[in-house]
């Protein structure tokens, strides 16, 4: 296997409660390598977006890195000195933020916020700045790209403010870029043009992704690998090929069955809905975190936290009961 372009290890994030600490990212590790796309699935809260900003050191407060280690290129990011970690923001490490209404700032025109980026990290001229943030219009597939440049947040689509999302992020050429939810508040049609536009993008440019979304679907059209998060924990990592055809944790497969699907005749299946509902932040928890939801559950289960292991090569899974002999 090559080096890895990011790694994580045993990332834990904590909140302050009146209950004490609560764990937003529990002891997790991952890895990506240049030119590969990771997926991060899980429900909404389960720790996927926290885990992308602290890799940044975004974590907002008053949450905090707790534990655990975080390196690009082999470089501590946690050690390293404020002004040398906003050098790599935007310029070897980038985010597509899920809101680009809220991301995007509304009394600057896109160009500006776009030449913006490139001003701060490549040091190049206002002309060169406008004439390369044109370029990039161009590039996310924007029509009009000179016209669109002196245009403000409000006056596009939710389409194309992605799209000026995702020209920002790619306008400096990083190495890594975070896509959070990237689809969503989207209609079908324009979700499977920016997908598309990513995976070209991606191509193109030779950049590192990082997709996060809570939609199997999503993932399945774009990652090389997934990682299945829930409260906090990777319970599933494997290939997203072998995560598909052969899930381990009852968790990873509850997803799946609640996929809309369509059977022989073109009618649709019916949903399987995964029962209950995720742990709150802050609920202490005994034993494996999907245990109250999970159907093959038994005694272990609620009481001791299964460790994630290799139940099939190159697949992990964090279950007493799956893959078990």
């Amino acid at each position: 296997m090559p080096d890895p372009l990011l790694s994580i290890a045993d990332l834990t994030v904590e909140f302050p409660t009146d209950h004490g600490p609560a764990r937003a990212v529990d002891r997790v590790s991952l890895a990506v390598t240049r030119g590969e796309v990771l997926g991060v699935v899980g429900e909404s809260g389960c720790g996927k977006s926290m885990t992308a900003l602290s890799v940044l050191r975004l974590v907002p407060p008053p949450g905090r890195i707790t534990s655990g280690e975080i390196r690009f290129v082999g470089q501590d990011l946690l050690s390293l000195p404020l002004r040398a970690l906003q050098a790599l923001r935007g310029r070897k490490i980038a985010m597509i933020f899920q809101e680009p209404m809220t991301a995007l700032n509304p009394v600057l025109t896109v160009g500006e916020q776009i030449a913006e980026m490139l001003r701060l990290h490549l040091r190049v001229s206002r002309s060169e700045a406008k004439t390369r943030a044109i370029e990039l219009l161009r590039l996310v597939r924007i029509p009009s790209p000179e016209k669109r440049w002196s245009e403000y947040p409000h006056q596009l689509s939710g389409g194309m403010r992605q799209r000026v999302m995702i020209a920002m992020a790619v306008s400096c050429d990083p190495d890594l870029v975070f896509a959070d939810e990237p689809t969503t508040a989207l209609d079908v049609t324009v979700q499977a043009q920016i997908l598309d536009l990513l995976a070209d993008l991606r191509e193109r440019l030779g950049m590192a992704m990082v997709l996060i979304s809570h939609n199997l679907g999503v993932i399945a059209q774009v990652a090389h690998h997934v990682a299945v998060m829930y409260a906090g924990r990777i319970v599933e990592h494997t290939t997203t090929t072998r995560l598909f055809s052969d899930p381990q944790h009852p968790y990873t497969r509850g997803l799946l069955g609640s996929l809309p699907s369509l059977d022989g005749r073109g009618r649709r299946g019916r949903l399987i809905a995964i029962p209950g509902t995720v742990p709150s932040l802050g609920v202490s928890l005994h034993g494996c975190a999907f245990a109250p939801r999970c159907p093959l559950a038994i005694d272990v289960c609620r009481r001791e936290d299964p460790p994630l292991e290799t139940k099939r090569p190159g697949h992990l899974a964090r279950c007493w009961v799956v893959g078990s002999s």
